[in-house]
């Protein structure tokens, strides 16, 4: 299945150059977050791709949500495991197709692009550097498979959160640390006096994360 994506090139050219890849949000599109590409340090690619699944009348989804007859929500995990497939071979295809540095992919996931990006990351380490995870939830059920200590121990993660979210509770957004961390991982995490989006103070200081803990994958 082939991504449409939009891209943003470095306006610094390096060798090999590193890259931001988005992930939007569930009902959404690659527009939404390359809106603020400009934004992004200079000298990164910046790539933001389109969910494979299409919704009615609009928008699109990296898996299906489902409501049961008491309206209790729940993910389709079995999609939700073919969008990590397809992200990492998305991965490897840009990097084959651009001048992109392989040890320096970062992903910038909002809501159910940042569920995925935890999955993505966990998951197919060897590809990812960097995890910014916005107004989402670390959900262990969708991992394609279990995390090597060793494999992971170079991840880190920005995890930021509104504390008045009505899409995604806080309170979920709050498990990620501990569950990181747990698994020996770095996690800077931060939240904020908004809903469901993403507060200029949050883009600020996850711009500076980024510029402060430039480092390659260690293999």
């Amino acid at each position: 299945m082939q991504l449409h994506y939009l891209i943003r090139e470095p306006k610094e050219i390096l060798d090999k150059n590193p890259l931001l890849l988005l992930l939007h949000g569930y009902g959404s599109n690659e527009e939404d977050l390359f809106s603020f590409a400009n934004e992004l340090p200079q000298d990164h690619y910046v790539i933001s791709v389109r969910a494979p699944y299409d919704l009615q009348p609009y928008g699109h989804a990296w898996y299906a949500i489902h409501f049961d007859a008491d309206e209790n929500k729940f993910s389709d995990n079995e999609q939700a495991k073919e969008s990590v497939h397809l992200v990492a071979h998305f991965i490897d295809e840009m990097v084959q197709k651009y001048p992109i540095d392989a040890q320096k992919v970062n992903l910038i996931g909002f809501s159910q692009g940042a569920i995925l990006s935890y999955a993505t990351a966990l998951s197919y380490p060897e590809k990812i550097n960097k995890v910014i995870a916005l107004s989402g939830y670390f959900n262990s059920d969708i991992l394609v498979k279990e995390p090597n200590a060793v494999a992971i121990s170079h991840l880190k993660f920005f995890v930021s959160h509104g504390t008045v979210d009505q899409v995604i509770p806080v309170e979920w957004a709050r498990k990620a640390k501990p569950a990181l961390e747990h698994l020996g991982l770095e996690v800077s995490y931060h939240e904020y006096p908004v809903g469901h989006g993403v507060a200029p103070q949050n883009f600020f200081d996850f711009k500076n994360w980024l510029t402060q803990n430039e480092h390659p994958i260690r293999k």
